[in-house]
């Protein structure tokens, strides 16, 4: 069984960073950060391959986020760079057992989800 925790959530100014952490037990493979605005659906935000060679990221935040995971201590990163207002959303870690299409940011494809961590975005 694959469990998930988020930290590194908080409030910052327009233009600030947060980095995002998200510790995992069991066999995550491939691995992805969503976020979650209030009264909006669920979006992927940015995915990783098992090993951490490649990423895909949503056209809304390529370029000022970084999806990076350590697998000897079983953590995957999101660093937030340039934060927008719109930026503000609750962030989940997701997990699936696959290891093929680790691109995909659709909700469906991920098994394993955390508890969230709360990003609010201030202008």
């Amino acid at each position: 069984q694959v469990q998930l925790q988020e930290s590194g959530g908080g409030s910052v100014q327009s233009g600030g960073s947060l980095k995002l952490s998200c510790a995992a037990s069991g066999d995550t493979r491939c691995m992805a950060w969503f976020r979650q605005a209030p009264g909006k659906e669920r979006e992927g935000v940015a995915a990783i391959s098992p090993a951490g060679a490649s990423t895909n990221y949503a056209d809304s935040v390529m370029g000022r986020f970084t999806i990076s995971r350590d697998n000897a201590k079983r953590t995957l990163y999101l660093q937030l760079n340039t934060l927008k207002p719109e930026d503000t959303a609750m962030y989940y870690c997701a997990a699936r057992s696959a290891t093929t299409a680790f691109q995909r940011l659709d909700v469906s494809a991920y098994n394993y989800w955390g508890q969230g961590t709360q990003v609010t975005v201030s202008s």
